[in-house]
């Protein structure tokens, strides 16, 4: 179970926290499931600051809930449905189909990045 003391962050309708562990895409997501939520997945600018005010305070890059489809170069929310917002980091995305999850920067800016790499957990409720 998360332990969410001071972790809690409130965006529009959205409930992030984070347990401050460093782990792959596929653990990120089954962690963030068994908790209730999904993998933080900024819709827009606020929520992507709100990600990222997280990302700050443990100074660590975060795996986002979304992830290439089947055509090389195009991603999407993990729930399969087409990006309506995005920031990726200059040059960003150039995994090619390589790399198939995206991490925020500490910046706030995206990266495509290969899923077993370990990267923080940030959930959304």
């Amino acid at each position: 179970v998360l332990a969410l003391n001071g972790k809690i962050r409130e965006v529009g309708d959205k409930i992030l926290a984070s347990n401050g562990r460093e782990v792959d895409f596929a653990s990120a997501l089954q962690s963030c499931e068994e908790a209730g939520g999904t993998i933080a997945t900024p819709k827009n600018e606020e929520e992507n600051k709100a990600i990222l005010g997280i990302v700050k305070q443990y100074n660590r890059y975060a795996y986002l809930g979304i992830k290439e489809g089947q055509t090389s170069g195009q991603f999407m929310y993990i729930n399969g449905t087409p990006l309506n917002y995005t920031k990726w980091h200059q040059y960003e995305p150039n995994g090619k189909g390589m790399e198939k999850c995206v991490e925020m920067y500490t910046d706030g800016s995206w990266n495509d990045k290969k899923c077993n790499v370990n990267r923080l957990t940030i959930c959304e409720f």
